[in-house]
C-alpha cells in the first residue's frame, strides 16, 4: 500500500512492528541521525521511508537529562492529544537496529522551504500561528527554521522535537512573529479540552512526573492569558536560526 494510502493507525503500526534498514545518517544533524526504510514483515507492502534516532547516538547535554528521543515521541503524542496533527507519526522503539530510540516518518518536502518562507504567505499564517502555540505548551528550545516543512499537499509540520519538555522556561524559536497575539480560539478550545481530560498515560510514560506537571501549568497559564508569549530570556532565538 503506497504511503499516502495508509491511516495514520497503519502507519504507527508500521513503524512499531517493521523491518528497518538504514539507509545512512542525515548530514549536519548533532546527534546520531539515520534515514531508514520500514517494510512490513507480514505482508511485504511497499516500505515507508522515516527518520530513526537511536539513544546511544545522543550529544549529552547539560541541561537535559539523556533520552532525547523519547521526548520526539512525546512531542508527537502531545500533538495527538490536542487533535492538531502537526508532528509525524513518531513511535518509540525498545529495540531499534542501533538500540533503543524514535522513528519518525519522513515528510516528503519541499526542502527549499522553511519557516521565514512560509511566512511571507498570508495563507500559511494560521497553521504557523498553530505551530507557534504548539511550541509554547510543549517548551519548545530549539524551534529552527527548517524544523517547519511543508509537504506537497501544502500541509505544514513541525519536527526535531528533542529539546522540550523542560521544566524551567526554555522557550527558543525563531517564530516570534505573532508574539502577544491571542491564540486562536479553537486552538484554546483544544488546550482547555486536553486539561480537562487530563494528560494521555502515554505522555507520562514519556516524560517525567515535573515535566508533566510543568506542561500542564503552562497550558494553564495560557488559557488564564490566552496571548502567545513574548521573548523571556536572554537566548529567545535557536542556533542556527535555519
Amino acid at each position: 500500500m503506497p504511503e499516502n494510502q495508509r491511516s495514520q493507525a497503519e502507519l504507527i503500526e508500521l513503524l512499531t512492528s517493521g523491518a528497518i534498514e538504514i539507509e545512512g545518517r542525515m548530514p549536519w544533524s548533532s546527534n546520531n541521525t539515520f534515514l531508514v526504510t520500514v517494510v512490513d514483515r507480514a505482508d511485504g507492502a511497499e516500505p515507508v521511508t522515516a527518520i530513526y534516532k537511536p539513544g546511544r547516538g545522543e550529544r549529552p547535554l547539560w541541561d537535559f537529562p539523556d533520552g532525547l528521543y523519547r521526548r520526539e515521541v512525546a512531542a508527537f503524542e502531545l500533538s495527538e492529544a490536542l487533535g492538531w496533527s502537526v508532528v509525524p507519526p513518531t513511535v518509540e522503539l525498545a529495540d531499534g537496529p542501533l538500540g533503543p530510540g524514535s522513528l519518525q516518518l519522513f515528510v516528503e518536502a519541499d526542502f527549499e522551504q522553511h519557516y521565514f518562507t512560509l511566512l511571507e504567505e498570508e495563507a500559511h499564517h494560521r497553521a504557523l500561528k498553530r505551530m507557534a502555540t504548539f511550541d509554547a505548551v510543549a517548551n519548545n528550545a530549539d524551534r529552527k527554521g527548517g524544523h517547519c516543512l511543508i509537504d506537497a499537499a501544502g500541509k505544514i509540520w513541525g519536527i526535531d522535537h528533542g529539546l522540550c519538555f523542560h521544566v524551567q522556561e526554555k522557550l527558543r524559536t525563531v517564530i516570534w512573529d505573532f508574539a502577544g497575539e491571542c491564540v486562536e480560539a479553537d486552538d484554546l478550545a483544544d488546550v482547555a479540552h486536553l486539561i480537562g481530560a487530563g494528560l494521555p498515560q502515554s505522555l507520562e510514560r514519556l516524560l517525567h512526573d515535573d515535566e508533566c506537571r510543568a506542561l500542564v501549568r503552562r497550558a494553564r497559564h495560557l488559557l488564564d492569558d490566552p496571548r502567545l508569549p513574548e521573548p523571556r530570556t536572554d537566548h529567545p532565538y535557536p542556533w542556527p536560526l535555519v
